[in-house]
């Protein structure tokens, strides 16, 4: 049985990687948008279906948007980790709370910018 030293480490460890993943999700879909956006400006095949030049910037902020959206989910699951593994205080709790708010916000902005309409609504015919 682990003692409660040993879970809070273990938590506090899983807690880091969610971070580093986090971390490396936002920067491998950056470098990967970025390598797209070079590769088509140059007419070359960026191992997505060929897109028009003026497909390049949409292309662009939807891969980006969707890697920062997907870094900003693991690292709020860090948090989550961080704040059960510690004997929760009021004040860590609203720390969370304040931090799952502003991400619920950035993931609806970041959704209308990637796709044109809110989560909720139909995708265009």
């Amino acid at each position: 049985m682990l003692t409660d030293a040993q879970m809070l480490s273990f938590a506090t460890g899983v807690a880091r990687l969610f971070e580093f993943a986090g971390i490396g999700v936002i920067i491998a879909g950056t470098l990967l948008a970025m390598v797209q956006f070079a590769l088509g400006g140059l007419g070359l095949p960026s191992g997505r279906r060929s897109a028009a030049r003026g497909d390049l910037v949409p292309g662009f902020r939807k891969t980006l948007g969707r890697s920062i959206l997907t870094g900003l989910e693991l690292l709020v699951a860090a948090d989550i980790i961080r704040t059960v593994a510690v004997e929760p205080t009021l004040q860590s709790v609203l720390v969370l709370g304040l931090i799952v708010i502003i991400r619920t916000f950035l993931s609806f902005s970041l959704e209308v910018e990637i796709d044109g309409r809110w989560p909720w609504q139909k995708p265009a015919g």
